[in-house]
């Protein structure tokens, strides 16, 4: 197979390149950037010096009949702008920003502040959550990878909102992700001096990572829900831990919570259920396309708290893109994604 990716400097998109170098079945890799066309990409990321003397294209010279495969990297905003005449050429399409997740055009100019992509692109644009939507995703032509918080959240949610034993008017989900989830452009909020040694609240109510996840819970559980999402950035590089509260039906109890969990993600490749109040950290999952599940629940308040940890650049991103095509293409879904997590 021959794969294409368009925003391969950030740290997305360079995930890509180092999974997409090592899967058994890519024989050609075509590496596209708007602003550094002509460089060498170790001249840009000299961690791939003598490794990969691969030259950097510019936007203009994809091919997409040389191509089986386009991952798009690029921010939000830019793919809305490149991908739609590249959707008429027969090239399956996976895209890593968030142009395609939401369905609604007023939704996504209220959160992302930008205009949204064509209508019929975006509706039918199959939303890649692969322990989910497996199915849709083989049968897709464009895929809108899913944002690395809402991976984190939906995995440990959806079980339990799909069998009805959450109250969905008391979700509050506290998530706290690494500083390369804010990308590579430097941002005042990860300069050194304010971000080491620090801890910080963003984007309070407003992150638009919410209508992502209100939009999935009510397509795939039927459930319409109100959230409080809260983000921080915590000094670290990678990983991220959603830590989420929600009120129990009457009668629920933990075994009955295990055994949901077991019963969704038991066959499941790259989700990990463990026993209850399992002391999870981020570095469990680092460099790995693993989704790492606990639970607790309080008897005396009648709520569980439900924690995920994820590698935000590549469950979160690259991995699970990686993990799309594979399901698109027939292949086994791990292919490609089995390294160990890196420890430590």
């Amino acid at each position: 197979m021959k794969a294409g990716i368009i925003g391969v400097t950030g740290y997305g998109g360079l995930e890509l390149f180092r999974l997409l170098s090592a899967h058994p079945e890519i024989d050609e890799l075509f590496v596209f950037s708007s602003s550094k066309a002509g460089q060498e990409l170790s001249n840009e990321v000299p961690h791939l010096y003598q490794i990969f003397n691969t030259k950097l294209r510019s936007i203009e010279q994809l091919d997409p009949g040389r191509l089986d495969v386009l991952f798009c990297s690029a921010p939000s905003g830019v793919s809305s702008e490149l991908l739609p005449p590249l959707t008429q050429k027969n090239l399956k399409i996976i895209d890593l920003a968030g142009d395609f997740r939401i369905n609604d055009a007023d939704t996504y100019r209220k959160w992302y502040r930008k205009e949204p992509p064509p209508a019929p692109l975006a509706d039918n644009a199959v939303y890649g959550l692969t322990e989910w939507n497996r199915e849709q995703v083989k049968k897709g032509e464009l895929i809108a990878n899913p944002g690395c918080y809402p991976t984190a959240t939906l995995l440990g949610l959806l079980p339990l909102l799909k069998e009805g034993i959450l109250n969905p008017s008391s979700l509050v989900i506290d998530a706290k992700s690494g500083i390369s989830g804010a990308g590579a452009s430097p941002q005042s909020a990860t300069h050194f001096s304010k971000a080491n040694d620090s801890f910080s609240i963003y984007k309070i109510n407003e992150h638009q990572h919410i209508p992502e996840i209100e939009q999935t819970i009510k397509t795939i559980a039927n459930v319409d829900t109100n959230i409080t999402f809260t983000t921080h950035l915590v000094p670290m590089t990678r990983g991220i831990m959603a830590t989420m509260y929600a009120e129990l039906a009457a009668g629920v109890n933990s075994q009955s919570i295990k055994e949901i969990y077991h019963e969704c993600y038991g066959k499941k490749r790259f989700v990990r259920i463990f026993n209850e109040k399992t002391n999870l950290f981020t570095k469990q999952v680092y460099g790995s396309n693993y989704c790492d599940l606990t639970y607790a629940v309080d008897e005396r308040t009648n709520r569980i708290t439900v924690v995920s940890v994820i590698d935000n650049l590549i469950k979160g991103a690259a991995g699970q893109a990686v993990q799309n095509m594979n399901v698109m293409f027939d292949l086994d879904e791990s292919e490609g994604l089995n390294q160990l997590p890196m420890f430590p």
